[in-house]
Order: structure tokens, then sequence, then C-alpha cells
């Protein structure tokens, strides 16, 4: 894995025995100031001038509007990026301790943060390399991860899994904790975008887990005139007999007919329709570290459709 422990993603430093070291006392404060430690903290408040508002219970924290999110000085940045960190745990370093106010106050700043950890990720990552990410926010075309500090990446739709989805929550859900693929660095423009379907298994892979004449659960992720394409995993759909009281998003148990390499496909045979899940299914991931150069998954032995990626 390319990332550094030292740019996660905002949420996972709260519970390091450091930032409860450095967060309880002035001198903690002063210390990790002079030692560039990137501290964590949940924003409480967001003032009318748009200044976010920290409490440590012996000072008061201040982060200044421009120092809230990168490019939010320069008007790149939508105000909602600050207006939505309240109530969420937040990078930062400290920039001043003035112990001469009443409580105590500490200025601090992410963009800061943000700007150490994208230079780190432009100079170090490189497509295929596999790192972690914590969803931040879904649109239609794709889902928005924090890949560290609350530097943001996008996951495009099409690159969430090898089936069809026609929404980013049928895949992820907002906060989860996640692994990606690097699939582009544009150091010009200073973004990274990112693939999630490679680390969720090869057709073989997937099949693997299943067998001829089990019964088990399935998403039916579309319906067709000639059948209905039901989800197995995020990497894995087979195909069942046409069905008019299915429709997309429905939860079924299915029968597996039949699992055919040579053709890549799963026949499978609608038994029921079972309650809807609030939340999608946590994905199985294959890979979670190291670097991929190609990934195919396609079976050597099929003479059909050829799905692959390549890295460079």
């Amino acid at each position: 894995m390319k990332t550094s422990e030292c740019y996660l993603p905002e949420g996972s430093y709260t519970a390091l025995p450091e930032m409860r070291q450095a967060l309880s006392s002035p001198e903690g404060l002063r210390r990790a100031q002079d030692e560039g430690m990137i501290l964590e903290a949940v924003a409480q408040r967001c003032t009318a001038a748009h200044d976010l508002l920290f409490d440590f219970g012996f000072a008061q924290g201040i982060m200044p509007r421009s120092c809230c999110a990168l490019g939010v000085a320069e008007g790149d940045t939508r105000e909602i990026a600050i207006l939505s960190r309240v109530g969420k745990p937040t990078c930062f370093a400290v920039t001043e301790v003035d112990e001469t106010s009443d409580p105590p106050v500490v200025w601090l700043s992410r963009t800061i943060v943000q700007q150490r950890a994208q230079d780190f990720f432009l100079d170090t990552l490189t497509p295929g390399d596999v790192i972690p990410a914590a969803v931040t926010h879904l649109e239609p075309f794709g889902a928005f991860v924090d890949i560290g500090c609350g530097v943001a990446s996008l996951i495009g739709i099409e690159n969430l899994s090898v089936s069809r989805i026609f929404h980013p929550s049928d895949r992820l859900s907002v906060g989860q904790s996640i692994y990606a693929a690097v699939r582009s660095v544009d150091r010009k423009t200073r973004r990274i975008s990112l693939t999630h379907r490679e680390l969720l298994g090869t057709w073989e892979q997937n099949t693997a887990q299943f067998s001829p004449g089990e019964t088990v659960r399935g998403v039916v992720r579309s319906v067709e005139p000639y059948g209905v394409f039901i989800e197995l995993a995020p990497n894995l759909s087979g195909l069942a007999e046409p069905r008019s009281d299915l429709a997309a998003g429905t939860v079924v148990s299915v029968y597996i007919k039949s699992i055919l390499p040579q053709r890549m496909k799963i026949k499978l045979t609608v038994i029921d329709v079972l309650a809807a899940s609030e939340a999608p299914p946590l994905p199985q991931y294959f890979i979670t570290e190291g670097h991929i150069d190609e990934w195919v998954y396609t079976p050597a032995c099929c003479d059909r459709k050829y799905i692959a990626t390549v890295f460079e």
C-alpha cells in the first residue's frame, strides 16, 4: 500500500493515543504545533462568517474560513465543504496557541494538512496502487471519497462494480470505509481518480463461492424482455426467466441452475421475493493492499465478452 499512515481519512485519528495526549492541555497543543502533528476533533459550530469552532474543554479552537478547506479561499471549493464539517471529525494542524485569552484560543488550519497530504499523494501514487478511503457523499454519477485528511477523490459509478447499478447508494453508504485502486493521477489539475470494481474479485473468484443446486439471496438489477438480471455479489450477476412482478432493487431468493464459465453465465430461477434491506451489503474484497498492473475479470476459457483493466 503506497499511502502513508500519516495521511488517513478523517475520522481515523480520533482513537490514536497521541491524539488524546495532544488535545489534553495547552502544552500538548504547543508540542503538536512544534512537531507538525496532524490532529483531529469534532467541529462544534460554524459561525456566520464560516469559521469553524472547536471545544477542547480548556480552550476554544478557531479555524478561519480560509483555513477550512483547500480551494475555499480561491473560490474553487463551495461553502458547503465548510458547513458540512459541523458534527464531524475534522483534521487540522495547530498554527498558534494564545494563552492570553480566557479561555485560551487555539488557531487551527485544515488546509495545511490537506496540502501536505495532497502533495504526498501526487508525488507517490501511481495507477494501480491500492489505498484505503472513506465515502463522504454520493451523487448519481459516482461516489466521492476521502483518501486522507479530507482530500477528495471520485469513483465513477461505472467503476464501482462489474454488476451495473442505477445509483452509487446501491453499492456504498456515506461514512463507509472502503478500499480503492488509483485509476489516474493528474498532477496538472491535482486530481486523483479511483476505481473499485477491480478489488471485488474476478468472475471465477466470485463464482467459487456458489454451486449449482444452491438457493441464495440476490438483488434484481435490471428487468429485460428476455430475462431478469440478478446480482449475487457486487461483481457477479446471473439471468433468470422473465417475471412481471419484479423490478430493479427487489431482493429475491434464487435457485442456481447452472454455472457456465465458457459463456460467463449463471442461470437462475427466482424462488421468492424477500424483504428489502435498508443498507447495501458490505463488499467482499479480494485485494486490499499493494499494486495492480493488470486485472482480468473474464475466465480464460470464455469465448464471449472480455472485461479487463490495464493500469498505466
